[in-house]
């Protein structure tokens, strides 16, 4: 276990001007309230916030950080309050305490649900001062490196949650090392005979290269100093995780890989990055496609450098990444190497302003962003989901027509930079320029591509892009989207069902007077009664009664059993209760006509209706809805045998009718069982007849009843009746169909 004196060096060596009594107060209250309490381990619990405090004096934090990972599981474990804290400390390391004791207090291993949750609190805690993050992942890292004294399931769960959260969150702080060894101890756990396998490859190939590494290290520093530049180069392995990855993402094994090791050049200028970078690729051949300047186009995060690969000696592939010093301490620490500008003055490499100080880094304007989606209403499994797509991608930068940049994550369409433009142009697009030729929505952009998006009012995304972005905004914004145009579907709904039940009471229906009764009703708004009833989740009746209390239905009588009306003629069909409606046919027996009944054309339509699942409906038949509460209307044809599960809820009938026009190209789903003799090319005549006709089959299914006759059920879709009993009619005259009839349900 550290000791006091050396808890206070550590911080000494690179903050001469630390505190060393505050320090000195926070090892003697913790390790007083600590007392005897142990861990998994068997070793002192106040071992463990030391070792936080000693990582968090490797990423070089201040006093107040260091001091609140030492407290930071007093409150929660011991009798230590936050008031006694913040009074022999300061409010400042109080307020620290209690962010990460809010933390300690959540399971964060637990049900999807409850994990996303907590990843919002998580968030919102670090919110107001980011070293809460700093502490957390820091004691993330502690237990991990402990983890193999738990038991087996936790450890996985454990280290599975490590490398679905706080590693790829490390990396977005921009605190590469700390991510890097989070996820190596997460392979450890959860694939430990791939981590053993890939460790002992890699020492094995070490020893093997340990020349190679130091010839390169030495010929690269004597190429550059023989142009003035002055530069240090350090070889290192790739670390496991990341060899396992990239075997899994190429399906290629160790002994395949060609860029085990990578090389660091760290310069001293700016001018000097790009200086090194030409005569690397001047003493060897460049690998095409594998350059990338993060110094002209920082990564959110803040990371700058310029990676090449080159052939180098012993055509062996060589990495190369070219930086500052400045650069490599902000791609190590990330967000913790902020702090160092801000004491020092905000000075870069360059001799200018660093592009962005502590509280307007890239990592702090993500986690904004990010915080920012708490706000959009989305369940905690959504908001889960959408972070860990940003968490996990890589990046690609493109620009606006005006120059503005816009980092995306690898993979993503101009649907995806349309939305991080701002939400009303995602919502709103329709096309797309990329580098001033029009382009597919879909297509995957590329570093530098220049995108245009075209734009309509009045469009609304369609509900499948949700499945085809891969940004977290994106998805997020669709969805809602999605729910609104579905919430103005059924409200939509629901107002023709109400103006045809307030038409039937003899009743006006107006918003003013509807608003008087939603006290009654138990809704927020007019509009909300119009979505409960477009679900069914209200029925029109109770509606009705709730606006005029003293209206009485006369018609609240016992529904009479479903009638089939014989072909060609008149029929009626009465119901009394609730919703009750009349399905009245007209002369002839078409109910095309039925000016107050709800239009229906199809599937394409604003409502939200579907076809009788087994046998479907066509324009011609006469026909009924049938309100599901949060499905929608579900047509049958009024001879449907399916209709009687619904005699004894007439409040779920709707009286509707067909609104097709002559010329519409929209067919509607309609279903035929055949018997035929079971004799070769049957099955061919069949589709031939079908063809022929013009329609269109979805589906086939065929069950051998006899040695002689097969019986065949068709799914097909046809413009109406008369194109329907057309097909039926010559199907009948086949010599080798028996038997042709029209399934309803």
């Amino acid at each position: 276990m550290m000791r006091q004196y050396e808890l206070v060096e550590r911080v000494r060596r690179y903050n001469p001007a630390t505190d060393e009594a505050l320090l000195n107060r926070a090892y003697v209250y913790a390790m007083r309230a600590h007392g005897t309490q142990k861990r998994a381990s068997g070793d002192p619990f106040f071992a463990h916030p030391l070792e936080v405090a000693a990582i968090l004096t490797d990423l070089r934090l201040d006093d107040a950080t260091i001091v609140a990972a030492v407290l930071h599981d007093t409150v929660e474990d011991t009798a230590a309050t936050l008031d006694e804290i913040s009074e022999i400390f300061s409010p400042e390391i109080g307020a620290l305490v209690d962010g990460l004791t809010k933390l300690k207090r959540l399971d964060l291993v637990s049900k999807r649900a409850a994990q996303g949750e907590n990843f919002r609190k998580l968030l919102l805690a670090v919110a107001a001062d980011v070293r809460v993050l700093l502490v957390k992942l820091a004691d993330r890292l502690h237990n991990m490196r402990t983890l193999h004294h738990m038991k087996l399931e936790k450890r996985e769960r454990i280290a599975q949650e490590t490398l679905d959260i706080y590693a790829p969150l490390a990396g977005r702080m921009g605190m590469q090392e700390l991510r890097e060894e989070l996820e190596d101890l997460a392979l450890r756990n959860l694939k430990p005979d791939i981590y053993t396998t890939i460790t002992q490859r890699l020492a094995d190939l070490a020893t093997k290269s340990e020349r190679l590494v130091e010839s390169i290290e030495r010929d690269l520093t004597a190429k550059l100093a023989a142009q003035g530049i002055k530069a240090v180069v350090t070889g290192r392995q790739k670390r496991p995780f990341s060899i396992s990855a990239k075997m899994e993402r190429k399906s290629v094994a160790f002994e395949q890989l060609s860029d085990i090791f990578g090389f660091r050049v760290i310069v001293e200028s700016l001018a000097e990055c790009y200086g090194a970078l030409g005569v690397v690729h001047t003493t060897w051949p460049m690998v095409p496609g594998r350059y990338k300047d993060y110094i002209s186009t920082p990564k959110q995060n803040d990371y700058r450098s310029i990676h090449t690969t080159v052939i180098g000696p012993k055509s062996q592939r060589v990495e190369l990444q070219i930086r500052t010093a400045a650069m490599d301490e902000i791609a190590e620490y990330g967000i913790a190497a902020h702090a160092h500008y801000k004491e020092t003055g905000g000075k870069d490499d360059i001799g200018g302003v660093h592009p962005r100080l502590a509280t307007e880094s890239g990592a702090y304007q993500w986690l904004r962003r990010t915080i920012e989606l708490l706000a959009e209403g989305d369940s905690p499994e959504e908001f889960l989901e959408h972070t860990k797509l940003e968490l996990f991608q890589d990046q690609v930068f493109c620009f606006t027509p005006k120059g503005r940049l816009i980092a995306l994550p690898r993979g993503a369409t101009p649907i995806d930079f349309a939305y991080a433009v701002h939400t009303d142009v995602g919502n709103t697009a329709v096309g797309a320029k990329i580098n001033g030729r029009m382009a597919p929505l879909l297509i995957e952009l590329v570093n530098g591509d220049e995108v245009e998006i075209a734009r309509a009012d009045g469009q609304s995304p369609p509900a499948a892009w949700e499945s085809l972005v891969v940004t977290g905004k994106a998805r997020a914004a669709i969805r809602r989207a999605t729910r609104s145009a579905v919430r103005r579907q059924y409200a939509g709904l629901g107002r023709q069902i109400l103006d045809r039940a307030f038409e039937r009471a003899a009743k006006s229906l107006s918003e003013d007077k509807l608003r008087g009764a939603l006290p009654r009703l138990a809704r927020q708004s007019t509009e909300d009664v119009f979505a409960a009833v477009g679900r069914g989740e209200m029925f029109s009746g109770d509606v009705v009664r709730a606006v005029y209390p003293d209206h009485k239905d006369e018609r609240r009588t016992a529904p009479p059993p479903l009638q089939q009306p014989m072909d060609g003629g008149a029929g009626r069909l009465s119901l009394a209760k609730g919703q009750a409606m009349r399905l009245t046919f007209p002369e002839g027996g078409s109910d095309v006509g039925r000016a107050d009944a709800i239009p229906i054309r199809g599937l394409d339509n604003d409502l939200p209706v579907s076809f009788a699942p087994n046998g479907g409906a066509v324009p011609g038949d006469r026909i009924v809805g049938i309100l599901t509460p949060g499905v929608g209307v579900t047509i049958y044809p009024i001879q449907s045998a399916a209709l009687a599960a619904f005699d004894n809820e007439p409040a779920r009938w709707l009286d509707v009718r067909w609104d097709v026009e002559a010329d519409t190209n929209e067919r509607f789903p309609a279903r035929l069982a055949l018997q035929s003799i079971n004799e070769p090319g049957v099955l061919a005549q069949i589709a031939q007849v079908i063809a022929d006709h013009d329609g269109n089959i979805d589906n086939v299914s065929m069950k051998r009843r006899t040695q002689d006759f097969t019986e065949i059920v068709i799914d097909l879709s046809v413009w109406d009746l008369k194109h329907l009993n057309a097909i039926v009619a010559e199907l009948r005259g086949k010599r080798t169909v028996s038997k042709v009839d029209r399934v309803n349900g």
